[in-house]
């Protein structure tokens, strides 16, 4: 993309703030510094970030295990909510002053980040800013795997595993909404109790059954798409209990990389075996992504109907400690970083 004069609607600093990550790896830390705010390439806006998502993919980035895509910010953060303050090209000037939230590349632990103009979404009217910077990532990827992916149908049974999870929570909502049944396995009675309140149909305790068993009881014909970011030994377990013509899409690798799987089981019930990740998808498909989502559920986020699910907020200053509590397993939904400076 070529790089352009942008219009501001105030007067930028050429200095923001940025969590730097400090030798990547299993000992990194993170620091504040002072670098030179994102140059805007054509169709991009710049944010004044008011919360930013803390995601899986910051704590594997951070290990060196997820490298920033070519050519993109190196700081942490995969989704903001903030105010555009600076425009690259003029068509885009009725974003100016908008308050939004926005799935970026790269960069959201920061005062300011790019986004490209047509990942924005406008806040709704009854939300926090601290509730939009919990939307983009697990919403946009939760649509992504139900209905992208996965073609998700009124009436069908769909598992998923790490229900209590920002993208479980959402993915609860949106299957629930489009009239599908949902089951899911989490790891404590207060995480089930939780997405059973939110739509839950069946909710499987996997550290005292085997969801595999609970499933057939429940449902004896088998799921017809399972959303699994654990893969590990659960993908042989996913095919057991799988309908026939059904999907398994795995979207991390939480349980490991390695599996031993009997294909005679996935060819006997035609069943396909998907992978994704969102982040290194073209900024066409993320647009279409945005839009479709809108289109689609955007009444029922501007009326409250559907919202992020929220377990702790930490004062960007604490990164440490929201990190420390999101790789411990025990939040139900989203942890939110706010950027103003500490009381």
């Amino acid at each position: 993309m070529q790089q352009t004069n942008h219009l501001c609607i105030d007067s930028l600093p050429e200095q923001m703030q940025a969590m730097h990550v400090v030798a990547a790896g299993k000992q990194s830390q993170l620091a504040l510094i002072e670098c030179p705010l994102p140059v805007l390439q054509s169709g991009q806006v710049l944010i004044s970030v008011t919360a930013a998502g803390v995601n899986r993919a910051d704590l594997m980035q951070r290990q060196g295990l997820y490298p920033a895509p070519k050519g993109e910010s190196e700081i942490l953060g995969l989704e903001v909510s903030g105010r555009v303050v600076a425009v690259a090209d003029a068509h885009l000037k009725h974003w100016l002053g908008c308050q939004v939230m926005a799935l970026v590349l790269g960069g959201g632990y920061a005062t300011f980040a790019r986004a490209h103009a047509e990942h924005l979404m406008p806040v709704p009217k009854h939300w926090t800013m601290v509730q939009a910077a919990a939307m983009p990532e697990v919403f946009l990827t939760a649509y992504q795997l139900l209905f992208r992916l996965g073609q998700l149908q009124q009436g069908q049974r769909v598992l998923l595993h790490a229900g209590a999870s920002g993208v479980g929570t959402a993915a609860i909502q949106l299957a629930c909404r489009s009239g599908a049944r949902v089951a899911v396995t989490a790891s404590s009675p207060q995480k089930l109790a939780r997405c059973q309140a939110l739509g839950a149909e069946l909710t499987i305790d996997y550290t005292k059954q085997d969801f595999v068993a609970g499933l057939k009881a429940f449902w004896p014909d088998g799921v017809d798409l399972i959303l699994d970011p654990v893969a590990g030994d659960y993908i042989a377990r996913n095919v057991d209990a799988l309908a026939l013509d059904g999907k398994i899409v795995i979207y991390a690798l939480m349980g490991g990389r390695q599996s031993t799987l009997d294909m005679a089981t996935l060819f006997r019930k035609r069943g396909q075996l998907l992978c994704s990740t969102l982040r290194n998808r073209t900024d066409h498909y993320k647009s279409d992504l945005v839009r479709d989502l809108l289109a689609d559920f955007g009444a029922a986020f501007e009326c409250n109907e559907l919202k992020p699910e929220l377990y702790a907020e930490f004062n960007w200053h604490h990164v440490e400690q929201a990190h420390q509590l999101l790789a411990s397993n025990a939040t139900i939904g989203k942890v939110i970083l706010t950027m103003s400076d500490p009381e």
